[in-house]
């Protein structure tokens, strides 16, 4: 058994054979959209009217003062946002505005708890806490098997320096 797409037009209905033009429109914003964008399928000819009724806005977010709470979204023509500047023209105040910089994107990478045998011998920076040492010491064979089977060094007693992070008796 085989299957067979056809495509349509969203706009006018039409079938649209194999060899057709189609293009798809993506609609990003829309008072009667509701969950995120959503894409159309058309012919060039459907929708090669948009450019010329396409109008010249500007989007602005208005925020509170403490920057409490979301932003109001807000699209009006560009000529009426132009005329809210009385004192200097509009296209001088973009020109010389503060830049907005995007927020930084927060690191949301937990740090590992290394006093859980989870993490116990792992190869860090800060210091080793004396649960990870007593771990490290009490379970070192379950340890070194998880170390070796991620790739990392293992934890070797009679290394002065591994005996010195994890409170081995120091060889002598």
């Amino acid at each position: 058994m085989g299957k067979k797409t056809i495509h349509v037009s969203d706009f006018s209905g039409t079938v649209l054979r194999p060899d057709d033009d189609m293009v798809k429109v993506v609609v990003l914003e829309h008072p009667d959209l509701v969950a995120g964008p959503v894409q159309l399928d058309a012919t060039p000819a459907e929708v090669e009217s948009i450019d010329d009724a396409a109008l010249d806005v500007a989007v602005v977010e208005i925020h509170d003062r403490h920057g409490q709470g979301e932003p109001r979204r807000v699209v009006l023509t560009a000529s009426e946002f132009d005329a809210m500047a009385t004192d200097t023209p509009m296209a001088q105040l973009l020109k010389t505005a503060e830049r907005v910089r995007p927020p930084k994107a927060r690191k949301t990478t937990e740090k590992p708890d290394y006093g859980t045998i989870e993490h116990a011998g792992k190869p860090h920076r800060g210091r080793v806490t004396e649960e990870e040492a007593h771990l490290v010491r009490e379970r070192l064979d379950e340890v070194n098997k998880r170390l070796a089977d991620a790739g990392i060094r293992q934890i070797d007693p009679a290394d002065p320096e591994h005996a010195a992070r994890y409170g081995f008796p120091t060889p002598s």
